[in-house]
């Protein structure tokens, strides 16, 4: 299994257990076949609202006595309503109590937007503070004291763009140790990951697989299931694999980590096994040419102009 190193020497699996989506008896038991199937890092986050089912599998699988708190990097994210002056630690600490840890071996700032406290979605621009009310750098801030306390060992962020990711670089005292974004072979986002290797900063891919299994207000009409892709196909009957796994390797050899999500136990290990998979340069190469900058996941939810939300990503 290939691993991403951090600064410190942690490491962390490249092939982790994503969760946005699963609740209640489904993601109990998916972190329970994923774990006892080897993998041993699980990405989960305060607005999937499944951290306390998650919690009860990790207390049950540490408890069997064969896999420890230690062996299992478990990501979970900070929400946009806790952004501002004194909310960060108190969210941080509400995760730990529901997934019964001591601490998160990583913390992310899920999104780069703002909501008032209590707000978990939108419904009005009344229900955002505007960049200036609640400064990034000021969130960072308490994140990088929620490091220094112990509550997490590394810290980083999610969906930020190159440009949002340098001004943060440019004024943290304590460098974002990742960025999970979008990341698959429609959406390459080769820019983001060249700045992100130049400053150590790890990467994480979410929606490898093309989240297809998202809400249909998320969609787009005829949106491309890269599951069907004739290339990857052929690449995946060349090296006796699955769509799924060649896509995962795709990431994983491009030294990024990747968090597919399934609540069936076959997927779960047919993922697990992508790590297996060796694709040539000339599948890299095949692979290349399927960029259109294609993003399953928009942001478009979160834009508010009247707020200074115009584009999230910055392009």
């Amino acid at each position: 299994m290939k691993k991403l190193k951090f600064s410190n020497g942690d490491t962390m699996h490249a092939i982790g257990l994503g969760t946005w989506k699963a609740t209640g008896g489904d993601v109990k038991q998916a972190v329970k076949d994923a774990l006892h199937a080897g993998y041993r890092h699980i990405d989960t986050a305060a607005a999937y609202g499944n951290e306390e089912i998650i919690g009860e599998a990790l207390k049950e699988i540490f408890a069997e006595g064969e896999i420890f708190r230690e062996d299992v990097f478990i990501t979970s994210k900070l929400w946009n309503d806790s952004h501002a002056e004194g909310q960060v630690i108190p969210a941080l600490q509400d995760s730990l109590k529901k997934l019964q840890l001591d601490y998160l071996d990583l913390y992310l700032i899920h999104w780069p937007v703002a909501f008032r406290n209590g707000v978990d979605f939108p419904k009005k621009p009344e229900d955002y503070l505007t960049p200036e009310e609640a400064p990034i750098i000021e969130t960072w801030k308490q994140m990088e004291k929620a490091k220094k306390d112990g509550l997490a060992k590394h810290i980083g962020v999610s969906n930020f763009s190159e440009k949002k990711l340098k001004d943060l670089v440019s004024k943290a005292t304590i460098k974002p140790e990742m960025n999970q974004v979008e990341l698959h072979p429609l959406l390459q986002q080769d820019a983001l990951l060249d700045y992100c290797k130049s400053e150590n900063i790890n990467v994480t891919a979410y929606s490898p697989l093309g989240s297809g299994d998202r809400s249909d207000s998320m969609k787009a009409q005829d949106e491309p299931n890269m599951l069907n892709l004739d290339v990857l196909k052929e690449i995946a009957k060349e090296h006796n694999a699955i769509v799924p796994q060649v896509l995962i390797s795709w990431n994983n050899q491009r030294e990024c980590a990747t968090i597919p999500k399934s609540t069936t136990k076959d997927h779960i290990i047919a993922n697990f096994k992508a790590a297996d998979v060796s694709l040539s340069d000339a599948d890299m190469e095949k692979i290349t040419k399927l960029d259109h900058h294609y993003r399953y996941i928009t942001g478009k939810f979160f834009e508010e102009p009247s707020k200074g939300y115009k584009n999230i990503y910055d392009e």
